[in-house]
């Protein structure tokens, strides 16, 4: 395995089967949590990937029975509070989203459990989408005072229409695997059991496929996306804007008081 990746601490790598690296996000004790380290660590992969010869498809998952459960929330607390922290993570955002669709290898997502915040960027802007039935994707933005802003405002609609975009995105309502394939928001679902067996017999079928090929048909596909670029820049430079009004503060307050007493308390659900 490339030596580039044993610098990466929450993000871990394997070789299930030649060509196909598979990344599982782990964060452990908080559902995988995107805190500094794993968002920083979410957006060079995809370029690391990009220039991996030995690399031909890409799988994100997440350890533990979870894929990812949002942003940690000690990060979200220091945005609120630190201009440069804020700073960073709005660039971090931004260059996840565009990093993912320009990555040129093929990325298959195997989402289980909750599956929110930057982890769910990954999960939805892979190519080919797989999540359990009782996966529970949820955009949270809302929820913590912000507008829906990083991939949700260019793909949600794209996938699912305007219509259940603007419900599942204005509402927070939780989307399982099994709806979400049934409104386009993935590719498909599986039972949990199945994920790992799927997720891998979809990687090698790509991984068997036409490089070049696959290349350029996701380049094409992708120019929906990148097309799509005025309208997410400025849904997330609203989103950011957020984190620093009183809207944030006070829906990072109700999160905490929300939470369940036996879960971590740097956990965001």
């Amino acid at each position: 395995m490339n030596p580039v990746y044993e610098s990466y601490q929450r993000l871990q790598f394997d070789e299930p089967l030649p060509g196909v690296l598979r990344i599982t996000m782990a964060n452990p004790g908080r559902l995988n949590s995107a805190d500094a380290v794993m968002h920083g660590e979410l957006v060079r992969v995809w370029r690391d990937i990009d220039a991996d010869p030995d690399v031909s498809v890409a799988i994100i998952r997440g350890s533990k029975g979870a894929f990812s459960s949002g942003g940690d929330l000690d990060l979200v607390k220091e945005m609120t509070e630190d201009f440069t922290v804020l700073s960073r993570v709005w660039k971090e955002a931004r260059d996840l989203v565009y990093n993912v669709i320009n990555c040129s290898k093929p990325i298959v997502s195997a989402m289980e459990g909750p599956a929110v915040g930057a982890g769910l960027v990954a999960g939805l802007l892979a190519d080919i989408s797989i999540a359990a039935k009782d996966a529970r994707i949820i955009d949270g933005h809302t929820r913590l005072g912000v507008a829906a802003g990083d991939h949700a405002a260019i793909v949600w609609p794209l996938l699912c229409g305007m219509a259940k975009a603007k419900y599942y995105l204005m509402l927070c309502e939780s989307v399982s695997g099994e709806e979400a394939e049934r409104i386009g928001l993935v590719s498909l679902c599986t039972d949990a059991s199945e994920l790992e067996e799927k997720s891998l017999e979809i990687a090698t079928r790509l991984a068997n496929g036409s490089p070049s090929a696959l290349r350029w048909t996701k380049y094409a596909l992708n120019n929906w996306l990148r097309m799509a670029g005025p309208t997410f820049d400025t849904s997330l430079a609203l989103e950011f804007m957020g984190f620093t009004g009183p809207d944030a503060k006070e829906g990072l307050a109700s999160l905490k008081a929300k939470r369940k007493p036996d879960f971590d308390q740097n956990c965001p659900l």
